[in-house]
C-alpha cells in the first residue's frame, strides 16, 4: 500500500500577485499580469513584454547582505517557501528535521547573475568578479537555502527538466513520502529568467509574442492569432505531508495528490511530435499511478503555452486520453494569465489546480476570442466559471521532451 500523500500549505509569488491569495484573486478576475519589460532596457529586442512581478519587497523575506548575495530565483523560493510553511503550520522540530525533505526544480537557475558577473568581468577584471556568484547561480541553491532556512535535513534534490521541473519536484516529493524515505516535503518550482540574454535567445528561436502594443492580450493559448508565448517569473511551492502526519498534528488538508506520471518524447529537442503520444502516455500514466480512470477527471489546468504546435498537440493528447468524454473535461490554461513561468509553472499551476478543488471556481483561458483547436472542447473561454469539482490534472511538457503530470483530488477521510 503506497502512504497517502496531501497538500497542507502552500506559497506563491507571481505575475498576478505576492501572495496565493493575491495569485488567486487575480485568476478568477481574469486579470493578465502581462506588461512592458521593466528589467532592462528593450531597445532593439523583438519583444518588450514579459509577465514580471509587481511591488515585490524582497526585504520582507531576507536581509540586505542576502539581497546582494542571492539571485532573485532564490529570493523567490524563500518568499514562497515562509509563506507555504506558515500556511500550513508547520514548525520543524530537530527531533524529526531528517524526516523533512525539501525539492524544488528550475529550468534556469541564476542566469541573471551569471550575465552581470560576465559584464563585471568584461569590463572590470577578473578580480572584481564576486565570490558569491557560483552559489547565487547553481540551480540548486533554492532548494538549498530553503533547507538551511528550515533546518529541514531529509531528502533534498533539485529537478531541471525545462518546463516540467516544478512539476517533477512536486511529483517526485510524493514519491519519496510514499516510499517513506520522509514525511514531510517542501517543494515546487522557481524561475527568474527575463533578462537580456534569456529573451533574446527565445526571440531568436521565434518562440516569444511580439504582441508589444497588447501586451495584456498577447498571452493567447488555442486562439488562432496566437504569435508565441509570453516569458513570465516566480514561484509556487506546497507543503506536502504523509497523511497520518498531517491528521496526527491536526493539520488543515487542501487536496490530496493522487497521481504522478513523466515520460519522454524522445523525438526533439524542442517541439513536440504529432499528436503528442508523449503528453497522452504521460497522462495515462498519472491516472494509473491514482489507480483513475479518464472518466474521473473534472478539470484539466493545459500546459497551454500559447504557441502553435504546443498547444495544437497537446489538445490532440487530451483527445487521445479521454476519447469522446473530452467533451465533457474543463480545460484552461492559466498561462494566459500568468505568462509561462519556466520552471515555476509547474509549483505555481500545481496550487492553481488545488485552488479550483478547493474554492470550486474554474480559471478562464483569456484572451481565447478565435479559438483553431478544441474548437467541440470546453476550454473555458473569457471569464472562469463556478463548478463543484472533485479531480483535476495538471500537465506540464518541456524542452527535451520531457512530460509531467499531476492528479489532484478532494481530500476524504
Amino acid at each position: 500500500m503506497k502512504r497517502r500523500v496531501v497538500v497542507t500549505g502552500m506559497g506563491a509569488v507571481t505575475p498576478l500577485g505576492n501572495s496565493v491569495k493575491d495569485t488567486w484573486e487575480g485568476i478568477c478576475g481574469g486579470r493578465s499580469g502581462v506588461a512592458g519589460i521593466t528589467k532592462f532596457d528593450t531597445t532593439g529586442f523583438d519583444t518588450k513584454i514579459a509577465a514580471e512581478l509587481k511591488n515585490f519587497d524582497p526585504l520582507i523575506f531576507v536581509n540586505k547582505k542576502e539581497l546582494r548575495r542571492y539571485d532573485d530565483f532564490i529570493i523567490y523560493s524563500l518568499a514562497s517557501a515562509e509563506m507555504a510553511m506558515v500556511d500550513s503550520g508547520l514548525r520543524i522540530e530537530g527531533s524529526w528535521a531528517d524526516r523533512v525533505g525539501v525539492i524544488i526544480g528550475s529550468a534556469i537557475g541564476g542566469l541573471a547573475t551569471i550575465e552581470n558577473q560576465k559584464e563585471i568581468l568584461m569590463k572590470a577584471g577578473p578580480g572584481r568578479v564576486s565570490p558569491f556568484t557560483i552559489p547565487a547561480a547553481l540551480a540548486n541553491l533554492s532548494a538549498g537555502q530553503v533547507s538551511i532556512r528550515f533546518s529541514a535535513k531529509g531528502p533534498i534534490n533539485c529537478t531541471v527538466t525545462a518546463c516540467a521541473s516544478g512539476t517533477n519536484a512536486i511529483g517526485d516529493a510524493m514519491r519519496i513520502i510514499q516510499q517513506g524515505y520522509a514525511d514531510v516535503m517542501i517543494a515546487g518550482g522557481v524561475d527568474a529568467a527575463i533578462t537580456p540574454l534569456s529573451v533574446s535567445c527565445f526571440n531568436a528561436m521565434r518562440a516569444l509574442s511580439i504582441r508589444n502594443d497588447e501586451p495584456q492580450r498577447a498571452s493567447r493559448p488555442f486562439d488562432r492569432d496566437r504569435d508565441g508565448f509570453v516569458m513570465g517569473e516566480g514561484c509556487g511551492i506546497v507543503v506536502m505531508e504523509e497523511l497520518s502526519f498531517a491528521r496526527n498534528r491536526g493539520a488543515r488538508i487542501y487536496a490530496e495528490i493522487a497521481g504522478y506520471g513523466m515520460t519522454s518524447d524522445a523525438f526533439h529537442m524542442a517541439a513536440p511530435p504529432p499528436g503528442h503520444e508523449g503528453a497522452a502516455r504521460c497522462m495515462l500514466a498519472a491516472l494509473s499511478d491514482g489507480d483513475m480512470v479518464p472518466g474521473d477527471i473534472d478539470y484539466i489546468n493545459a500546459h497551454g503555452t500559447s504557441t502553435p504546435l504546443n498547444d495544437q498537440y497537446e489538445i490532440e493528447a487530451i483527445r487521445t486520453v479521454f476519447g469522446e468524454s473530452a467533451k465533457s473535461v474543463c480545460i484552461s490554461s492559466t498561462k494566459s494569465m500568468t505568462g509561462h513561468l519556466l520552471g515555476g509553472a509547474g509549483g505555481v499551476e500545481a496550487i492553481l489546480t488545488v485552488k479550483t478543488i478547493e474554492e470550486g471556481v474554474l480559471p478562464a483561458t483569456v484572451n481565447l476570442e478565435n479559438p483553431d483547436v478544441g474548437t467541440d472542447l470546453d476550454l473555458i473561454p473569457l471569464q472562469a466559471r463556478q463548478k463543484s469539482i472533485e479531480t483535476a490534472m495538471s500537465n506540464t511538457f518541456g524542452f527535451g521532451g520531457v512530460n509531467a503530470v499531476l492528479v489532484f483530488k478532494g481530500y476524504r477521510d
